[in-house]
């Protein structure tokens, strides 16, 4: 049988038109949906903190070893020291003619011969340090050694008074001009680093004073 091609046609625009909008629906249903993407996840924050080195400011210092006391009067002398003594250097040991203070239980007397010794060997300040000789007429502020019979002079030259003259009134003068005090009762800043001077009768005075 004949077709009529002016009637088969329309029919195959129309088929076309169908097909064409039915791939445009197709590609449009697969393509991605940029607003129906899940976000992208964020890192997550590190919970570890930062470590702290900072060092703690308030921690004291280690105490430096070896290191000596300063003396600012003669009290401070009397108050410390074990023994108070007036006497000579002899070439073994040193003479005791007067006690001006001893602690309690001290056998020490005038007449009595007692053993000096030096500072610890190490001390810093020792190489600034006199020695006492043989014939040298002197005031020792004296701590009593705890392991031996012996006794050292408190912080080296701060303990020595070389003394001049006789009676209450010989002028006694610091060995150092520097390890030195630089009053009887109360310190007089003035004089530091310029050595003390007094006389035997006020160091008796102060030493008479400490209980």
């Amino acid at each position: 049988m004949a077709v009529d091609s002016r009637r088969t046609r329309p029919l195959w625009a129309t088929a076309t038109a169908v097909l064409a909008a039915a791939a445009l629906s197709a590609c449009g249903s697969g393509g991605a949906d940029p607003a129906a993407a899940p976000a992208p996840s964020s890192a997550a924050p590190s919970s570890a903190a930062p470590s702290s080195t900072a060092t703690p400011t308030d921690v004291a210092p280690p105490p430096v070893k070896g290191k000596l006391r300063g003396y600012a009067t003669v009290r401070q002398l009397s108050e410390t020291a074990d023994l108070v003594v007036r006497g000579e250097v002899e070439a073994v040991g040193f003479r005791v003619d007067e006690v001006l203070r001893a602690v309690t239980g001290s056998t020490v007397r005038a007449g009595a011969r007692i053993t000096l010794t030096a500072l610890p060997a190490g001390v810093p300040d020792m190489a600034h340090m006199s020695k006492l000789e043989a014939g040298q007429v002197v005031v020792l502020y004296l701590a009593r050694d705890a392991a031996a019979p012996t006794f050292r002079t408190l912080s080296g030259d701060f303990g020595v008074f070389d003394l001049s003259g006789s009676g209450s009134e010989a002028i006694a003068t610091t060995r150092s001009r520097t390890m030195a005090v630089s009053g009887l009762n109360a310190e007089d800043p003035a004089a530091s680093g310029h050595g003390f001077r007094t006389t035997l009768g006020q160091l008796r005075t102060v030493a008479a004073q400490v209980k």
